[in-house]
């Protein structure tokens, strides 16, 4: 067996995968894409960083590949897609950077409060400004933390040692996890209107692009200080250098990027109060030890067929057991993504319970598979099968998992339930019909509906009267947008009804409040699967 090692990782990576007796192992540090692509054809396993595209072409050009492994937590540089078509496990390191990344964070907050790299620069250039490179104090600041995961978590802990008021945003952080972490969990405006300091932990997804933008800004305090160690994208540049130049931000400190590598006539660089550093939230030696050893034995396990770890793309279970689960694992992955897309963003609460013939199998798969399409939408690339347990935890959100021997209407049945801090739930039930184990959906909430969880759906609450059908035909219709399938239930004549619409595409935003304006509409949610 071939393993091809793309980009440089720990020499303990390289020097556990060379002591196995069954594999060769290619270190082809700095290869064309054109070298990558011939060492590929008989490669079983590739691990790469951040630096090697593994595309699609290389990916069918590989009918031995088994695995990629990213020694880092970003996979833009692999095609997920064409990788899931072929059968290629993707996996990643998404512990292995946490504590490098927070200390830089917090190094980033240092150097924001006392201009430690503007005073050096001036240094070496031979000048002596000491009234020049004035600073303040972090005791007493407050700080605030937009995403409290366990990078977050861990800012969180080192800017409370440093005797600083932590505030944090998260729209999905229970009360009780922040009370654990000792934060005070706020709105974002909030936060913003307060903080001194505002540090980002977000994932990029469609809801984070350019969250931190003029608007934003504006409602923050004269003087603010902001950092990014996440994401590119979630700060705006051109936004921020504006921000900066006129005195609104008074420091900032930016280790990603919206394009990486940073443009050398990036008008970033030329800011003066503005500290950069070239992506080194892993660039730890313990990190990077941490990383190469955990990518090369995950790979090896992917790839010899034992337990996948850590996996981007499917559930990690071997292959035998992934045979009999898989029409299982995506009615449960869609099931979770949908109730999270129906149900408020805070929840206290997740409930699975299991029914019918399904109790007989290991639901531990399962159940990571319904925690992974639940968090999709929240922690965008960063979960997986194996995180997603942690990640539910680290929300604060209380996961029960019942296995009922009561009877059910099917012969195997997922019902999940959430429930907020207010006691009020939320509930999808789905199944699999036919021979050939088709996804369905068959309640949400109270009603009773047939509906395939996929694709783009649209779930509409209205009154029951005459009409309702017609009229979101119409809107769809001025809107090009063609009904794949329609589910209707009502529980009782002129009460409250529900329609599930399976779409062919994503109608515009004009369209969903056009239809949201609709007499007799109560609500409506857009889901996206």
């Amino acid at each position: 067996m071939k393993i091809i090692v793309a980009d440089k990782i720990a020499s303990s990576g390289v020097k556990y995968l060379r002591n196995l007796e069954d594999l060769e192992v290619i270190e082809a540090y700095g290869s064309s894409s054109e070298k990558i692509l011939e060492l590929a054809k008989d490669a079983i396993g590739i691990i790469v960083r951040s630096e090697t595209k593994i595309s699609r072409e290389v990916i069918e050009s590989a009918p031995l590949l088994k695995a990629v492994g990213r020694a880092g937590v970003g996979v833009d540089n692999i095609d997920i897609e064409a990788a899931s078509e072929n059968g290629v496990v993707v996996l990643n390191t998404p512990v292995g950077n946490t504590i490098a990344t927070a200390e830089l964070t917090f190094t980033h907050i240092l150097l924001g409060a006392r201009q430690v790299a503007q005073a050096n620069a001036s240094m070496t250039a031979g000048r002596w400004d000491r009234k020049v490179y004035g600073g303040i104090e972090v005791l007493k600041k407050t700080l605030g933390i937009l995403g409290l995961g366990r990078i977050g978590a861990e800012v969180t802990s080192r800017a409370q040692a440093f005797g600083m008021r932590v505030l944090a945003y998260d729209p999905f952080l229970t009360e009780s996890r922040a009370q654990q972490l000792g934060v005070e969990a706020l709105e974002l405006d909030e936060v913003l209107k307060v903080a001194d300091f505002i540090t980002v932990h977000m994932p990029l997804t469609d809801a984070t692009k350019n969250m931190i933008n003029k608007d934003a800004i504006a409602k923050m305090k004269d003087g603010v200080r902001l950092f990014n160690c996440a994401r590119g994208g979630i700060i705006s540049q051109s936004d921020l250098i504006d921000a900066v130049e006129s005195g609104k931000v008074a420091y900032a400190g930016l280790d990603v990027y919206e394009n990486e590598p940073l443009a050398e006539d990036s008008p970033l660089r030329e800011i003066h109060n503005l500290v950069l550093t070239p992506h080194l939230g892993a660039s730890t030696h313990e990190a990077q030890e941490s990383i190469g050893l955990e990518i090369a034995e995950a790979l090896y396990e992917a790839v010899k067929g034992g337990v996948i770890q850590n996996a981007i793309n499917m559930p990690s279970v071997d292959s035998k057991t992934l045979e009999v689960l898989a029409p299982y694992l995506h009615l449960g992955e869609a099931l979770g993504n949908f109730l999270q897309q129906i149900c408020p963003d805070r929840i206290d609460k997740l409930k699975i319970t299991y029914f019918g013939n399904i109790i007989e199998l290991d639901e531990n798969p399962l159940t990571r598979s319904i925690l992974q399409g639940y968090l999709k939408h929240i922690s965008g690339e960063n979960v997986n099968s194996v995180n997603a347990p942690i990640l539910l935890k680290q929300l604060g959100v209380e996961n029960d998992v019942v296995k009922s021997n009561e009877d059910s209407d099917y012969n195997e049945l997922i019902v999940l339930e959430a429930t907020d801090s207010d006691g009020k739930s939320y509930s999808v039930e789905g199944t699999l019909i036919g021979k050939a184990g088709e996804a369905r959906i068959v309640h949400i909430h109270e009603w009773e509906v047939e509906a395939s969880p996929e694709g783009v759906m649209l779930v509409v609450q209205n009154d029951d009267v005459p009409g309702i059908v017609g009229a979101l035909g119409t809107v769809l219709g001025k809107d090009m947008v063609n009904i794949a399938s329609m589910s209707l239930s009502r529980n009782a004549i002129g009460g409250l009804a529900l329609n599930v619409v399976n779409l062919d595409t994503a109608p515009s935003e004009a369209a969903v409040k056009e239809i949201e304006s609709l007499e007799f509409i109560k609500s409506i949610c857009l889901v996206s699967l």
